[in-house]
C-alpha cells in the first residue's frame, strides 16, 4: 500500500482540499455487492468516496460473503479520519487529493496530520500475508 506524504502527492500532481463528511452509507441495495460511501462537501467541490464492492449479498439472501481485507478497509478509513465508531465519521473533517475534474477520489487523508489512506493500491496489492496488508508487525 502506497504510504503517502503530502509533498509527494503534490509532487505527483495531486490537487489537495478539504472536506467534511456529510453523509455516511453502508449499502448492499445496488447489484447484490456491499458497498462503503462518504459524501465529502469541500465548499463547492463534492464527491463520493467509496463505492468498493467490500461483500455480497442482499435482504432475503441466503448466503453473504465478505473478505478479511474488506473490513480492514473500513478500519483504514476510519483510522486515518481519527475516529473510533463507524457513527462518528458523519460531521468530521478529511483532506481529499484529487487529480481535478473527472477524477475518482481514491485517496483520503487526516485533516490535521500527514496521514493518508491509499484505497487502489490497498486492494490492488499483492497479498503476500494476511498480517502484512492488515498492517500488522511481529
Amino acid at each position: 500500500m502506497n504510504d503517502w506524504k503530502q509533498d509527494e502527492l503534490i509532487a505527483e500532481g495531486y490537487e489537495l482540499w478539504n472536506a467534511r463528511i456529510t453523509h455516511v452509507d453502508l449499502d448492499m441495495s445496488e447489484h447484490g455487492c456491499i458497498t462503503m460511501w462518504l459524501t465529502l462537501d469541500g465548499g463547492g467541490k463534492c464527491v463520493c468516496y467509496g463505492g468498493v464492492c467490500l461483500g455480497h449479498g442482499y435482504v432475503g439472501s441466503k448466503h453473504f460473503d465478505a473478505s478479511d481485507k474488506a473490513m480492514v478497509y473500513v478500519m483504514r478509513v476510519m483510522d486515518v479520519i481519527g475516529v473510533s465508531k463507524f457513527s462518528q465519521l458523519r460531521g468530521e473533517y478529511v483532506r481529499v487529493a484529487s487529480k481535478g475534474w473527472g477524477d475518482t477520489v481514491k485517496i483520503i487523508g487526516n485533516i490535521l496530520k500527514d496521514k493518508w489512506f491509499d484505497s487502489e493500491s490497498f486492494f490492488t496489492e499483492e497479498e503476500t500475508d494476511n498480517k502484512e496488508w492488515a498492517g500488522y508487525t511481529e
